[in-house]
């Protein structure tokens, strides 16, 4: 299966989870929040550094779920804003 490349706006929505993940986390391990989420820390890291810009629904959500952000929140942060 061949994947589409991802749009600039895609992109950059990842870079903003990433930055609004990284954020929440504060000073807590990566270790910590990813075991807490059902994750490795590698997969967080990709996350958080934007090179894994479409994690799947429920990765988001567990990470959601332990750092106590709503979705709704996510959405809000994360939505792509035109100029």
């Amino acid at each position: 299966m061949v994947r589409t490349p991802l749009t600039p706006e895609e992109r950059e929505r990842g870079e903003r989870l990433g930055r609004l993940l990284r954020e929440a986390r504060g000073d807590r391990s990566m270790a910590e929040i990813a075991a807490a989420a059902g994750l490795s820390a590698e997969t967080l890291r990709k996350i958080e550094t934007g090179r894994a810009p479409t994690p799947a629904f429920f990765t988001v959500a567990a990470l959601a779920g332990v750092l106590d952000i709503s979705m709704d929140e996510l959405v809000t942060r994360c939505a792509y804003v035109p100029v």
